[in-house]
């Protein structure tokens, strides 16, 4: 009786196990879609380039609260305190950096998306 009970324990204990969801797969809930578009700007300058993160739907640039009109976005870069303009038909970035010395505008391009 006792070999049988123990043949029975460690039957249990080698049986594999299921392991049980906590939803179907199909019931799961996908990942919401991306609402944001990154381009890529250069400076014509120096050929150095880097890329926006433009979010029309939360009105974003680069987590930045941005102006989004039909012609144009304009945002304030928390990082460096410049003021930024990006016209949406040709791409043309214009960035304002003030300073105590007087500050800087720059000129940049941006290719957009078709």
């Amino acid at each position: 009786m006792f070999l049988i009970r123990r043949a029975l324990m460690l039957a249990a204990l080698a049986a594999p196990t299921v392991p049980v969801s906590a939803a179907p797969v199909a019931a799961r809930a996908a990942a919401p879609p991306t609402t944001a578009t990154v381009i890529t700007c250069t400076n014509p300058a120096s050929g150095a380039t880097w890329q926006l993160r433009i979010d029309l739907r939360h009105a974003t640039v680069d987590a930045n609260p941005a102006t989004i009109s039909a012609d144009e976005i304009s945002w304030r870069d928390a990082r460096d305190g410049g003021n930024n303009t990006l016209d949406r038909k040709t791409g043309a970035l214009t960035i304002i950096v003030a300073s105590s010395t007087g500050g800087f505008e720059r000129q940049d391009r941006c290719r957009m998306p078709p």
